[in-house]
């Protein structure tokens, strides 16, 4: 089984690409044992899905939408 550290590692390698079949599972499997590491994926997109935002990249349709 992942310790948090290796889980927190490959949280960070997710949000970068693609992770292999197995540390995708065993990640998951961590994930579903361990909320500490659940709130800590949960802040990890909360940052991104932000920061994609603010820099005007992120995938919502109505954040091209120029205020009047």
């Amino acid at each position: 089984m992942l310790t948090c550290k290796d889980a927190t590692e490959l949280m960070s390698q997710k949000m970068d690409g693609n992770l292999s079949v197995p540390n995708r599972l065993s990640l998951g499997f961590h994930l579903l044992l361990c909320k500490g590491c659940r709130n800590f994926n949960e802040q990890l997109r909360f940052i991104r899905k932000a920061v994609k935002h603010i820099a005007g990249t992120d995938d919502d349709p109505d954040s091209n939408r120029q205020n009047p």
